[in-house]
């Protein structure tokens, strides 16, 4: 079932500049960010691409220590949420603790890197929904085909602010979870040549060239928790509940990933993972649980595994419209794009900016794939792979760069002593964020599988580096050419709110 909202949005400056507040409760928001998790792709698609591409047999410890890195950046973020309320969370953060060029760098990081994470899941998707149709109704087409109608399907819900229903969402993934520590259970209890064994879990199986971009792409998996602050403005109480839905999620989602790639290894055995993951790709998972289950349940699986898709799909495509439309609101976009429609109160132009670019992306892909259709090449490993590291090594920085940004608040606030232990912990993930952003950028031709020289291992990472530099040169002209508008970035309604009161007090 889908529900959409018709109700008009009363604001001080109409409809069209704020989202409509009081829309999401705690359940509903945590089942929108952990939707974006995915967890079903990433023990499907991110876990195999890990191990087979990457060579990592230590997939389960690098969840751990993931965890612990970013549950130390949660305390200060989810601080934060308390404070600022924008539908352009890390940039306003980011805006408001080191200032508006720093926050108009941001926006623009931001918006492409969830982007980039956006149209990756597409490949993966219009893969899996060609072979199960090529498998069940013998009929053969293109992965793009399906992934070019899941555009214009979630840009139109997009546009029309229909959502999965809270407990259609939740049903969905309690089932696709659910299938999957079935899985668990049935690996550990069943498990392959090396028997139930904690290899994985040992730090000499970390070793590799492919390390720094097994850190960006296991990061790519937990990707979905820091976004409860877009939703903030869209909240009861947003002081409460963002925070609250941070913490369930990432420690919810570390526990699944951690179970969940230590049973892929024990499974296969983690002397054979990494070459039975280059052998079954993709299938990697669906070949280890019809060894167990049978063909029933896995055909089951498969259709949980492109539900859990096309709801991450849908959840990526509300955030970046949600980041344009702030950044239509501030000035750093067009004001169209900073409008929602008045029919339903989406964000309708930031949807239909993302819509466009998801479709010139796909369409890229396709018309350079001349492989058969079953091969996951263009799809997988390099649409899925590629731009969900491009997009993760963004969150990462942009991650880091909050850690620092909720320092500076404190400390210019004159609350940093009793701030002390949630800087302290921003201070040390900053620290290991930027390490983990180092590491994949000197690795990333490892995920390529390209030579030391190649262009594309420099080309895909500067992407990134190349939307902080437009960003950077965008605040800067703000600044000089635009001042007013490069004070209030970061602000959002509030900043309407200060017009109000301005105007007020020179009519009186």
């Amino acid at each position: 079932m889908l529900t959409g909202s018709t109700s008009d949005i009363s604001t001080y400056l109409g409809q069209e500049r704020r989202l409509r507040a009081g829309r999401l409760g705690l359940p509903g928001l945590l089942l929108s960010v952990v939707a974006a998790s995915a967890p079903m792709m990433v023990v499907a698609g991110v876990m195999p691409t890990t191990f087979g591409e990457m060579g990592v047999v230590g997939q389960p410890l690098l969840f751990v220590i993931l965890a612990v890195v970013l549950m130390l950046f949660s305390v200060g973020y989810a601080e934060m949420s308390r404070h600022v309320h924008n539908a352009g969370a890390f940039y306003a953060y980011i805006a408001r603790g080191l200032g508006g060029t720093a926050g108009a760098a941001a926006s623009v990081v931001a918006l492409v890197a969830y982007s980039a994470m956006q149209v990756g899941i597409y490949g993966v998707f219009g893969f899996e929904l060609s072979g199960q149709l090529a498998r069940h109704l013998d009929v053969d087409i293109a992965w793009w085909v399906p992934a070019l109608a899941a555009v214009v399907v979630v840009g139109v819900l997009g546009w029309l602010k229909i959502d999965l229903n809270a407990k259609v969402l939740g049903v969905l993934l309690l089932v696709e979870c659910a299938m999957v520590l079935a899985f668990d259970v049935a690996g550990l209890a069943d498990p392959g040549g090396d028997g139930l064994s904690l290899h994985s879990f040992n730090p000499g199986t970390l070793g590799g060239a492919g390390i720094g971009t097994a850190l960006c792409f296991c990061v790519a998996a937990f990707v979905g928790f820091e976004q409860a602050p877009v939703y903030a403005e869209e909240t009861s109480r947003p002081q409460v509940l963002v925070a609250r839905v941070m913490y369930l999620a990432v420690g919810f989602v570390a526990l699944f990933f951690v179970v969940g790639s230590w049973a892929l290894s024990v499974a296969a055995g983690p002397s054979r993972i990494v070459g039975t993951a280059q052998q079954q790709g993709p299938n990697l998972l669906f070949w280890l649980a019809q060894n167990r289950f049978g063909a029933t349940f896995t055909d089951v699986m498969h259709v949980f595994y492109v539900t859990g898709m096309f709801a991450a799909m849908l959840s990526f495509h509300n955030v970046v419209a949600r980041y344009a439309f702030a950044m239509g609101r501030e000035g750093l976009l067009p004001a169209a794009v900073g409008r929602t429609s008045r029919t339903s109160g989406a964000p309708a132009y930031g949807s239909l900016l993302q819509s466009a670019v998801s479709l010139v992306v796909v369409l890229v892909f396709a018309a350079t794939d001349n492989r058969p259709h079953d091969d996951p090449t263009a799809p997988v490993l390099h649409l899925f792979t590629w731009m969900g590291n491009v997009g993760a090594l963004g969150i990462t920085l942009l991650m880091a760069t909050a850690c620092a940004a909720v320092i500076a608040f404190f400390v210019r606030h004159g609350a940093a002593r009793p701030q002390a232990v949630r800087l302290a912990a921003s201070g040390l993930a900053g620290a290991a964020l930027l390490v983990i952003a180092v590491l994949t950028v000197k690795d990333f031709g490892v995920l390529l599988g390209a030579d030391p020289g190649s262009a594309l291992s420099w080309i895909l990472p500067g992407i990134i580096g190349l939307s902080a530099v437009c960003g950077l040169v965008h605040g800067l002209v703000l600044k000089k050419a635009r001042p007013a508008v490069h004070t209030r970035v970061g602000l959002g309604n509030e900043a309407f709110q200060l017009e109000k009161a301005a105007a007020s007090e020179g009519t009186s």
